[in-house]
């Protein structure tokens, strides 16, 4: 398990420098310079500019520069308010981006596989059909779509909750369900799928038979092994959650990493979409590194096939 760790770790590393890379050159080969709106009719000013920000050297220089920051975490100053520094933007931003992913995979979690439990135990009967129905109308209904219709409903025709910002648990009701919706429907399909094929084998079958009570069969016995497949995607809706927070935070006008992100895109602020690129995808690659060892502690398996491997 230990070797494995390693190499998951440095794959991990390896895949953020390559990540770096690609998006420092897209970055730069995009038309234009980040200093457009900036242009004067000095050519000093413009010259001290681009010397500021070290656009008047080659690119392989600007490359090992910009390479030696993330190495020591620094992502330099933003274009567009030199005053502030990226890692600021990350500083001020990123646990509200965080707070909103942390509490949509908590709700997306507990309430699908709860979901989940509910259908295959419920097998063809109302609250099945009920609960796939709700399952494939998540899943088929993006994120942005979701949260127009919850503000049209909830905040502007009920007036249940306010329609934007992050100030209180109401303020979070709206973009957390938006967000939640998906990822929950994905979950409570493979749960019940997973559930409904668990529930058949032979040791299930046998507990019953002993008279051990049906909720410890179930939560004891047969949600460890269901789980597996949910275990398996959830670095793929850790990833989905957490990038979406970016359309979702700039529906509802939520002050995280989303507002930033989308205006540096706006203003070609390269520090600040480099950074924050870089500085996301290292986080969610970090969550699969988790993932896959969490994955490894649940299944024995993994470990006993390392170890066949190795010899």
């Amino acid at each position: 398990m230990g070797r494995y760790i390693i190499k998951r770790f440095l794959m991990m590393l390896m895949t953020i420098f390559i990540i770096a890379t690609l998006t420092f050159f897209l970055m730069h080969a995009v038309p234009g310079s980040p200093l457009e709106s900036e242009r004067t009719t000095n050519e000093a000013i413009q010259a001290n500019l681009e010397k500021f920000y070290k656009l008047d050297q080659p690119l392989y220089v600007q490359y090992f520069d910009y390479m030696k920051s993330l190495a020591t975490f620094d992502f330099g100053p933003s274009i567009k308010d030199p005053n502030r520094t990226v890692n600021e933007l990350l500083e001020r931003g990123f646990p509200i981006s965080f707070e909103l992913g942390i509490i949509t995979i908590i709700i997306a979690v507990i309430s699908g596989v709860l979901l989940g439990i509910l259908a295959a135990l419920r097998h063809n009967k109302l609250l099945d059909y009920g609960a796939m129905a709700f399952a494939v109308i998540g899943i088929s209904v993006p994120n942005f779509v979701m949260a127009t219709l919850l503000i049209q409903q909830l905040a502007v025709t009920w007036d249940i909750f306010p329609p934007a910002t992050w100030k209180s648990p109401m303020h979070m009701v709206l973009p957390v369900l938006a967000l939640a919706t998906g990822p929950m429907a994905i979950i409570a399909r493979l749960t019940r799928s997973s559930m409904l094929e668990v529930l058949t084998q032979d040791y299930i079958k046998m507990a019953r038979a002993k008279g051990i009570k049906p909720s410890r069969i179930v939560f004891r016995h047969a949600l460890r092994n269901a789980l597996m497949p949910v275990v398996t995607i959830m670095g793929t809706l850790l990833a989905g959650i957490l990038t979406g927070t970016f359309v979702i935070e700039k529906i509802f006008a939520i002050p995280g990493m989303g507002k930033y992100f989308v205006d540096s895109i706006n203003n070609r602020d390269y520090p600040v979409i480099m950074g924050t690129t870089v500085f996301y995808s290292a986080f969610l690659i970090f969550m699969l590194f988790l993932v896959d060892i969490v994955y490894g502690i649940l299944d024995p398996r993994i470990k006993l096939h390392k170890k066949e491997g190795d010899v």
